[in-house]
């Protein structure tokens, strides 16, 4: 993509977490990887609201920005993710309501249906609340995604990753709908959890592969 492209996509992304109710007003951040540069949204914005031009553009290797805006507060942790794993091409930092009401009240993240297992993994790594902003959640993040896609974390929200923006998206997206599906189970009665049988077969399946395949190549 160019770095026309990847503005764009940036907005058209920014857009959709707001329309999912995956952020409210400037919380949440998103970034875009390419070669030594990551594009980051300015600090201080709804992401519904961020033009093009006002994406901030940052060496990954020099610390060098370019663009009038300033970064996310959590620029650290977005530099600290790419430099884990150069397969992630893209961050995605949501503030989902009901799946951090979940896992602040103690509750795990496990698979309940089949999409959860092809696209989120099998297990949710759930990250004890540590101060935004820092190094300690830089830290706190990279220690568990360097085996994760998806990371939840207490009392603040939630990060998944993609190799690209719209990949990261969907896994944000669908970790919510996964939250409100298992919170309507935990009201209706007891949580029935797919069998590591039942995921290991989901794993296998071709059809799942492709659309995995899918998403990689958006």
């Amino acid at each position: 993509m160019t770095e026309k492209e990847i503005r764009k996509e940036l907005c058209r992304i920014g857009c959709l977490l707001v329309q999912k109710n995956l952020v409210a007003g400037p919380g949440g951040n998103i970034s875009v990887r390419q070669n030594s540069w990551v594009y980051l949204s300015p600090s201080g914005f709804a992401l519904d609201e961020i033009q093009p031009e006002e994406w901030v553009k940052v060496n990954i290797k020099t610390g060098k920005q370019e663009g009038k805006k300033r970064p996310t507060c959590e620029i650290s942790m977005h530099l600290g993710i790419y430099l884990a794993r150069e397969d992630i091409k893209a961050v995605v930092h949501t503030h989902p309501a009901i799946t951090t009401g979940l896992v602040s009240a103690g509750v795990k993240l496990r698979p309940i249906f089949p999409d959860f297992v092809a696209l989120l993994g099998p297990v949710i790594p759930i990250v004890d609340y540590v101060i935004p902003a820092g190094q300690a959640i830089r830290k706190a993040v990279v220690r568990v995604i360097r085996k994760a896609n998806v990371v939840a974390l207490k009392n603040h929200g939630a990060v998944c990753v993609g190799q690209n923006i719209y990949e990261a998206f969907t896994r944000a997206w669908l970790l919510e709908e996964s939250a409100r599906m298992l919170m309507a189970s935990l009201i209706a009665g007891k949580v029935r959890y797919l069998t590591r049988k039942e995921i290991e077969g989901i794993e296998n399946l071709e059809a799942e592969n492709y659309r995995k395949t899918l998403l990689k190549n958006r």
